[in-house]
């Protein structure tokens, strides 16, 4: 049995954090059926193509695909459906103030278990351009390259 506060992931969104700055993150519930917990719980989620929508004072995430739970019968849902997102109203509306006045994007980071609870972190995040892509890249292959050379150098 997961204890309370347990921390299980279920889904990562590694592209987010190349393609964008994240800039801050939430925790958010998502509105989910039965049978997509039962599937959740296998790991099965993606959440590569999902993006972050906020319709007046509700916000859904689209394109993140569930799979169908296998023993599960006419009580399976579509596997790409809206889903709803549970925020409180007060970072409802500054999660749409960022967007609309700064020109902010909301992505999806991860997906986990939070106890018996399925939790999505979502971000607020500036795209990159391509030259920052370029950059991100080259630091991350000179930190691969220094922690060879150290890991040669103990032996």
């Amino acid at each position: 049995m997961a204890e309370r506060g347990a921390v299980k992931l279920i889904a990562n969104n590694k592209k987010a954090y190349h393609d964008y700055f994240i800039e801050d993150k939430y925790e958010a519930g998502i509105e989910l059926f039965g049978t997509e917990v039962k599937s959740l719980r296998m790991g099965r989620c993606s959440i590569k193509e999902a993006f972050i929508q906020v319709n007046g004072n509700e916000v859904f995430i689209e394109h993140m695909h569930i799979s169908p739970y296998e023993k599960g019968n006419i009580m399976n849902k579509d596997p790409l459906r809206t889903r709803k997102l549970l925020l409180h109203r007060r970072e409802i509306m500054k999660l749409t103030g960022q967007v609309v006045q700064k020109g902010y994007t909301i992505v999806p980071l991860r997906v986990y278990f939070k106890g018996s609870l399925v939790k999505v972190e979502i971000g607020l995040a500036r795209g990159k351009k391509l030259y920052d892509k370029r950059a991100d890249i080259a630091k991350k292959d000179m930190r691969r390259e220094a922690e060879r050379e150290l890991k040669i150098r103990l032996r």
